[in-house]
């Protein structure tokens, strides 16, 4: 044997065969061209962002002007809700999941000593969804359950 030779590698290339899920979805994707090449020349890039140019504008026209007239304290206050967030940072290393969370809940606790009954109402609704989205899993696993 040859140090310097390798053997012939005789490699053929095999496609997998296509599931019935991409079937269907190249089949409606073929069915719905004409459609969307109409949707594209109808709304060309022009007037797509005139669109966008307008929706932004007032959105930072509104703020531009919160910004210039502030209510009494809102600097400060942002300051304070800003340094939670960087303290989070700070506290949060090792796993991502830290580095997402504890920023976020020192911001809102932060918030929430400056802003409390918006807190309030805010963690009224959060509740209210959590409870609804909590009971939608136990009925889910309750069925999974009763079927096995």
């Amino acid at each position: 044997l040859s140090l310097y030779s390798s053997p012939a590698c005789e490699t053929k290339y095999v496609e997998n065969p296509r599931t019935e899920l991409e079937e269907g979805v190249s089949h409606l994707r073929h069915v719905m061209e004409p459609y969307t090449a109409w949707c594209q020349i109808q709304l060309s890039a022009k007037t797509i962002s005139r669109y966008i140019r307008a929706l932004c504008s007032d959105f930072f026209s509104e703020g531009y002007e919160f910004l210039q007239n502030p209510p009494a304290g809102f600097y400060p206050r942002l300051g304070v809700i800003g340094f939670a967030g960087i303290i989070g940072l700070f506290l949060a290393r090792g796993s991502k999941i830290k580095k997402l969370v504890y920023p976020t809940g020192l911001m809102a606790l932060g918030a929430s000593m400056y802003y409390p009954q918006q807190a309030v109402a805010i963690a009224q609704v959060a509740g209210t969804h959590l409870y609804d989205w909590s009971l939608q899993g136990y009925i889910a696993v309750e069925s999974l359950w009763k079927d096995n």
